[in-house]
């Protein structure tokens, strides 16, 4: 970014657009997390309600649509866009974003507008070329259509913007069909789902309440807990939250919860617990009778487990720090009566919520993230007592990761098997959700809910 910009910039309003710029760029220069960035940047900002979702909008789109949006722009820009100064290439994205994607947006102020900000920050030459190019969009809309030549995988990369490595890799996993259904959910917008604190209020009472503020608010047909929020804003910033009523929670995580199925009195280990929203559920679903040792690896995390207690008024979460490979040195054998394993994981289902990842993310990175996640499905399984249940869940859709691990650890451990009861709530899943190494891999598409993957083990012996 040019230092005559920055300086520009000081003691001035950024408009939705410059702000969006700025974090596409950074995002792009420094592999900084968009949502961390858009986040901090919109707490300094004092923009409007409006113009907060259009730079939201102008964070995310371009981010989750990045690989079409410089397919097209390659056919206009004649050095090709990976040669353009970061800045630019930011620019050129998010106002070929609002062309291609957001019909309220006039696309002659969308070229107006990044004119200007191509004139604040650069110099002549660049605003005539970001000009030229940009009208050169709009008279050529032919341009922006895909060739009916492409491949399966190359098609659904382009028309619904992934790496295509990933898209093949999901073809030969769950089918050219699901593929692409994938890559379309995890373009749509999230759904905002709460977790009633049924320890403080009972979900019916929680959704009275809310009708009563004229939100649209419906039970969540997958968890008990939960309730589908489609109209009231920022549920974090509510009363309810901030008095331990409610916390937001995806409903396909709060089905882990469900799947441990704590009850008062017993003793339960969260090997990996940060930022504490399961740990949570499972304290409210024990009415906050018995312990709940939460472990995690890093020391600031612990705080913010304490936090969540403390804002639910649960007693029985005991936060620690460490290694959760080190944790069967620390607690004697067979000394848990639940141990949820939420193990590490490439993320793959949470797309919807982070763009960013299926960019950074590489095949490597799913085999190495594998073989930690056998590790330590084997190192705290010796912490069950028998006649106990280990879940082991994740938030991605690798087979690898998930039932491959689960089935190669059922191989090696005969005294453990797949638990035969299931949740009531894992009902609700039968014939949607896929049944896969003893477990169930539920993908984006199946409940406009997050890729989870969950398979509750029984110790035998």
């Amino acid at each position: 970014m040019s230092g005559r910009g920055t300086q520009e910039r000081k003691g001035r309003q950024p408009s939705a657009r410059e702000l969006a710029m700025d974090i596409l760029t950074r995002v792009e220069q420094e592999g900084a997390y968009s949502n961390l960035q858009l986040n901090a940047a919109l707490q300094r900002a004092n923009l409007s309600r409006e113009d907060a979702g259009l730079a939201t909008e102008l964070v995310y789109g371009p981010i989750s649509r990045m690989n079409t949006l410089d397919y097209f722009l390659n056919r206009f820009v004649s050095k090709g866009v990976s040669k353009l100064q970061p800045w630019v290439r930011s620019l050129l994205r998010l106002s070929l974003y609002q062309i291609i994607y957001l019909d309220r947006i006039p696309s002659h102020a969308v070229v107006n507008e990044a004119v200007n900000l191509a004139k604040r920050r650069g110099h002549q030459g660049i605003s005539g070329m970001v000009n030229g190019v940009l009208r050169n969009v709009l008279r050529s809309p032919d341009k922006l259509v895909l060739p009916e030549s492409l491949g399966p995988a190359e098609r659904i990369a382009l028309e619904h913007s992934h790496p295509e490595w990933l898209v093949q890799r999901w073809i030969g996993q769950y089918g050219e069909e699901a593929a692409e259904a994938i890559c379309r959910a995890n373009n749509e917008p999230p759904a905002v789902s709460v977790r009633v604190n049924t320890t403080m209020i009972s979900r019916d009472g929680l959704l009275g309440e809310m009708e009563e503020k004229g939100m649209d608010a419906v039970p969540s047909p997958l968890t008990p807990e939960g309730i589908l929020v489609r109209s009231g804003g920022n549920m974090a910033l509510t009363g309810w939250y901030r008095d331990g009523q409610l916390s937001v929670q995806d409903e396909s995580s709060m089905l882990v919860g469900d799947a441990v199925g704590p009850e008062p009195g017993m003793r339960v280990l969260d090997c990996c617990a940060a930022p504490g929203g399961k740990t949570a559920h499972m304290a409210e679903l024990m009415r906050d009778e018995g312990k709940i040792i939460a472990n995690d690896l890093h020391e600031h995390k612990q705080k913010l487990i304490r936090e969540q207690a403390e804002r639910l008024g649960l007693d029985a979460i005991e936060p620690v720090t460490g290694d959760a490979l080190e944790l069967a040195r620390r607690y004697p054998a067979a000394s848990f009566d639940r141990i949820l394993l939420d193990a590490p994981c490439s993320g793959l289902g949470v797309i919807r919520r982070k763009p960013d990842l299926k960019w950074a993310k590489t095949p490597g990175d799913i085999e190495e993230i594998a073989a930690l996640q056998y590790r330590l499905l084997e190192s705290v399984s010796a912490l069950l007592r028998p006649g106990g249940i280990l879940v082991y869940s994740t938030c991605t859709i690798e087979p690898q990761e998930n039932e491959e691990n689960v089935e190669r650890f059922l191989r090696n451990h005969p005294e453990f098997a797949i638990a035969p009861d299931a949740p009531p709530a894992w009902e609700r899943l039968l014939g949607t959700a896929l049944p896969r190494g003893g477990g169930v891999q539920i993908l984006p598409q199946h409940f406009h809910s997050d890729g989870f993957y969950i398979a509750r083990i029984l110790r035998l012996s």
